[in-house]
């Protein structure tokens, strides 16, 4: 059984740098891992400051993959980014420049995009119910709420 199986700390690096290799990870996840295979405090310690010199684990790279992932895939805006990031305890200095990647005309491109596409679906024959599900929608995804609701009173 996965959950009672014991690791020295060398074959814990090992199962952790393939871990991070396969994808970008943060301290946060990786640290939750180690726990898991029941690794001491010192041990994970070691490993997570061996990850980083070899660099498997780099925050800042993690930041701007997740961001840019997201935002491209899921469409999501930079509040939901930047509440994901906090939940993993990503600090404000790296969330900031991780937003910077997305430039301004390609963040309002993929919002128009999305709201113009889920109000052609939305299928309410009253207008203030149609605003709201596009409001709600769009808050949810984490687009800021004046670019919400302009656009929700441009559309209906």
């Amino acid at each position: 059984m996965e959950s009672q199986k014991t690791y020295t700390v060398d074959a814990a690096l090992k199962k952790m740098e393939r871990y991070c290799s396969y994808q970008e990870r943060c301290h946060k996840e990786v640290t939750q891992k180690l726990y898991t295979m029941r690794m001491i405090p010192e041990a994970i310690d070691h490993i997570v400051v061996k990850l980083m010199q070899d660099n498997f684990l780099n925050e800042e790279r993690y930041a701007k993959a997740f961001v840019s992932g997201k935002f491209r895939i899921k469409k999501w805006g930079k509040q939901r980014l930047t509440r994901e990031l906090r939940q993993k305890d990503i600090g404000k200095t790296l969330i900031t420049m991780a937003l910077q990647t997305i430039s301004d005309a390609e963040y309002l491109q993929a919002f128009h995009a999305l709201a113009e596409k889920k109000a052609e679906s939305i299928k309410e024959t009253s207008t203030l119910k149609k605003k709201k599900k596009l409001a709600d929608y769009l808050s949810y995804r984490g687009w800021e709420s004046h670019l919400v609701y302009d656009k929700v009173n441009e559309v209906f």
